[in-house]
């Protein structure tokens, strides 16, 4: 009776023990620090909303780009790449979990002996179930899952990053090559018009007319025409090549949806305010989540240094006699003693890693501001480029026109119909290549501002 009333004081002192303790937590708790952020971007655009909240199948015009875009979303390896990591990472949370659960063991062992006391052997068979569980003293093992929990959401963010990367990257190449086909058929378009030059040209020099000279710059000048054709269509494959890889699929012909003048018609592109990009951008979340990871490791570090506790309990029966039954209870306490400078120099540790992570936090958000600020301008300066090329070509052409007038009528040298004639070609092409990049820019700022991660199931929901 006395045994038994110790027993129950000594369980008592321990449940005490194991409730004071686990009611203590070693280590701080993650609170994001305050960014240096502007109330507002350099260049001048609505602040109210942003172009990041259009869902990217609404962003852009094109069927065919859509389709592109979805199917690259699903077969990219990159993106199946993240998805079996963000699967590593679940089955991580859930081994974390475990520590919060009992270990139950089993085991059987048997012998065989003989003596010179016994007539035969003696055999023993046992059969026993250990039970173990390790108390969550300081919270460590809650601390360690809160650590699993980040790090899976980190990875979630890292797949939403990519999906932006993807989406942007499938556009962008889509828009190259749909201004590849642009360029082209202006190429084509001008090596006809210079072919029939150079037919007039020809007939001029075999009636005496013109001088060999005129005539062989007819020719460089078809010559010119024809190489920028060999040039857009090497590079158009070497553009599809691209997207295939993008796609997950071989090399193969990419089909062709809107021109290059309707893939995207946005009357304004507002842009929101610098501080979203701390809760939109899927690239500064991760940075976030992975340094509130680390930040919890410094506590876990901290409860090495302070002891351990484990409950275990052993039952089992002998099976060759089942009358004999046997049952165990136990508790160990481990804690450091002669290592305590070790452990300490191993929370330090944590620190240094965790302050590497908060510059790493830091630096990704301004790269970040500095990507809109970029992109910004660019969409700004390159809408206005456009503009300015598309007067340039519009004159160049009228002026070429004039100039053959001209010079049929004998007003002025051959020269000058190759110099403006050049010069409408070249308008032409650099329009196109403007207005390509005005595309492009637009597609910059919608993926620095965090937009272009919605799944498919998201997607699903809109559409419904």
């Amino acid at each position: 009776m006395i045994k038994f009333k110790k027993h129950i004081c000594i369980f008592t002192l321990m449940g005490m023990l194991i409730f004071i303790t686990q009611s203590c937590k070693i280590g701080e708790d993650y609170t994001r620090e305050e960014q240096n952020t502007s109330i507002t971007y350099r260049q001048n655009f609505p602040k109210d909303s942003a172009i990041s909240n259009i869902p990217w199948w609404k962003l852009f015009n094109d069927p065919v780009l859509v389709g592109l875009i979805d199917t690259a979303l699903v077969n990219n390896k990159n993106i199946q790449i993240a998805i079996a990591r963000i699967e590593e990472s679940q089955l991580h949370l859930e081994i974390s979990k475990s520590g919060f659960y009992p270990s139950v063991n089993y085991g059987v062992n048997g012998s065989s002996g003989v003596n010179s006391k016994l007539s035969g052997f003696d055999n023993s068979v046992a059969g026993g179930i250990n039970v173990s569980y390790t108390v969550d003293l300081w919270q460590k093992i809650r601390t360690l899952n809160k650590v699993a929990l980040q790090e899976y959401l980190a990875t979630e963010e890292a797949y939403k990053s990519l999906n932006i990367s993807v989406v942007s990257a499938t556009a962008k190449a889509y828009i190259s090559l749909r201004d590849l086909d642009n360029r082209l058929v202006i190429a084509e378009k001008t090596a006809k018009n210079f072919q029939e030059n150079l037919d007039v040209m020809q007939a001029r020099f075999n009636a005496g007319f013109i001088s060999e000279v005129d005539l062989s710059q007819a020719k460089i000048q078809l010559s010119e025409a024809k190489t920028a054709i060999e040039i857009f269509n090497r590079s158009r494959i070497q553009i599809e090549n691209g997207i295939s890889v993008l796609l997950g699929s071989i090399p193969r012909n990419i089909p062709r949806g809107l021109p290059l003048y309707e893939q995207i018609t946005l009357p304004e592109i507002p842009v929101g305010l610098p501080s979203e990009l701390l809760d939109r951008r899927p690239d500064i979340l991760e940075a976030e989540k992975k340094l509130h990871a680390q930040t919890l490791r410094i506590g876990v570090a901290e409860t090495l240094k302070y002891p351990s506790l484990t409950l275990s309990l052993d039952m089992g029966a002998q099976l060759i006699s089942p009358s004999f039954l046997f049952a165990d209870l136990g508790a160990q306490i481990l804690g450091p003693i002669f290592n305590a400078g070790k452990l300490q120099k191993g929370v330090e540790v944590e620190e240094v890693r965790t302050k590497q992570l908060l510059y790493n936090y830091q630096s990704v958000y301004l790269i970040a501001l500095q990507e809109v600020e970029d992109a910004m301008i660019a969409v700004d300066t390159y809408k206005k480029e456009y503009d300015l090329r598309n007067e340039q070509m519009q004159l160049s052409t009228r002026a070429s026109q004039l100039s053959w007038v001209r010079y049929d009528g004998g007003l002025t040298s051959y020269l000058e119909v190759l110099n403006l004639q050049s010069s409408q070609f070249n308008a032409e092409l650099k329009a196109s290549e403007a207005f390509k990049q005005e595309l492009t820019s637009i597609i910059n700022l919608y993926e620095a501002l965090g937009g272009g991660w919605y799944s498919n199931s998201i997607k699903n929901r809109n559409n419904n």
